[in-house]
């Protein structure tokens, strides 16, 4: 397995884990874990349209290399628990740290419709919570997932936008995690005519796309 690759400047689904003692994040002082908060189920903003990015200072790009570091190493030593070979890449996308494992046949990490890949992202921002004492909106994708996903998306949001202006009704969408609906409330804001709001109660919140009036 490759060592983390550190950015060299900042860049711009749930399933239960079956092996507590082998996911759960353990202080180095063997004492019980801490547990901080975990991020609100719809952090990314899903209610409002776009959310504008917010101006990561030094100190805050030095955190977030900070958190992918902390990310790597558990994930690391994850992967050696399970004897999974994989490649683990950092980097920084505008205001949170990224984590990517890739290579190696990773589809059990992945899981139906990415839940297994939701599951271990949560156990991962916990265990970065715990090191550093921040809430952690850390994002970690497992064989391009989150980018083939975000793509089938954006297109899917664009066609529905589409349709929404052409014959003026609204259309409710399928139920989404809050990574799903930020993507397509992000290709909506970009979209004249429409708009996007989130409804209903996780794990069936989703997206309808309605007309301007």
């Amino acid at each position: 397995m490759s060592a983390p690759q550190h950015p060299t400047e900042p860049a711009g689904l749930t399933s239960e884990a079956t092996s507590g003692a082998v996911l759960s994040p353990v202080p180095a002082d063997g004492g019980v874990p801490a547990q901080p908060d975990l991020p609100d189920p719809d952090d990314d903003g899903a209610d409002s349209a776009i959310e504008p990015a917010d101006v990561v200072d030094d100190d805050g790009a030095d955190l977030l290399v900070r958190e992918g570091d902390v990310a790597g190493d558990y994930l690391e030593r994850l992967l050696d628990i399970l004897d999974v070979d994989g490649d683990i890449d950092l980097d920084v996308e505008g205001d949170r740290a990224s984590v990517a494992i890739v290579g190696g046949d990773l589809a059990d990490l992945v899981g139906t419709d990415g839940a297994v890949l939701e599951a271990l992202q949560e156990l991962t921002r916990l265990a970065v919570a715990q090191s550093t004492g921040v809430r952690s909106r850390l994002m970690l994708d497992i064989s391009g997932f989150r980018a083939r996903r975000r793509a089938d998306l954006t297109s899917l949001a664009a066609e529905t936008a589409r349709r929404v202006a052409s014959s003026g009704q609204p259309e409710r969408l399928s139920a989404m995690n809050p990574f799903e609906r930020k993507v397509v409330h992000d290709v909506i804001a970009g979209i004249s005519g429409v708009h996007s709001e989130s409804e209903g109660e996780e794990p069936n919140r989703r997206v309808v796309v309605l007309p301007d009036r």
